[in-house]
C-alpha cells in the first residue's frame, strides 16, 4: 500500500520560513512533487524531483525561493520554502510518480495535504 505523510505545515509571518517533508513508501517510485491548492482554485506544481535526486523542476512563481531535495536515509523528500508570501497560503500536497522525470505527465498517488498559512 502506498503511503505518502507529509508534515511541516504552519503559520508563518511573510518572509519567514517552513520546511515540508513528504515520508513516502509502498512501491518504487520515479518522481515525487509537491503541489498545492487554494479553495476555489485548480491544484498546482510548485515543485517536483526524480527519486533519483539528479533532476529537479520549479514552477516559476516558486524558483530562487523554494528547494526541494531528497533525505535518502529517511527516503523523504522535503520542501524547504524561504521568503514566503501571504499569496504562498495553501494547502500543499505530497504526490508521486511511477514516471522517473518530476515533469511527470500523471500522479497516481497523493497524501493527505498539509495546511501552510503566511500572514502579512
Amino acid at each position: 500500500q502506498v503511503t505518502l505523510v507529509e508534515s511541516g505545515g504552519g503559520l508563518v509571518q511573510a518572509g519567514g520560513s517552513l520546511r515540508l517533508s513528504c515520508a513516502a513508501s509502498g512501491r518504487t517510485f520515479g518522481a515525487l512533487a509537491w503541489f498545492r491548492q487554494v479553495p476555489g482554485k485548480e491544484r498546482e506544481f510548485v515543485a517536483g524531483i526524480s527519486w533519483s535526486g539528479r533532476t529537479t523542476k520549479y514552477a516559476d512563481f516558486v524558483r530562487s525561493r523554494f528547494t526541494i531535495s531528497k533525505d535518502n536515509d529517511k527516503n523523504t523528500i522535503d520542501l524547504q520554502m524561504n521568503g514566503l508570501k501571504p499569496e504562498d497560503t495553501a494547502v500543499y500536497y505530497c504526490a508521486a510518480s511511477s514516471y522517473s522525470s518530476p515533469s511527470a505527465p500523471q500522479f497516481e498517488n497523493w497524501g493527505q495535504g498539509t495546511q501552510v498559512t503566511v500572514s502579512s
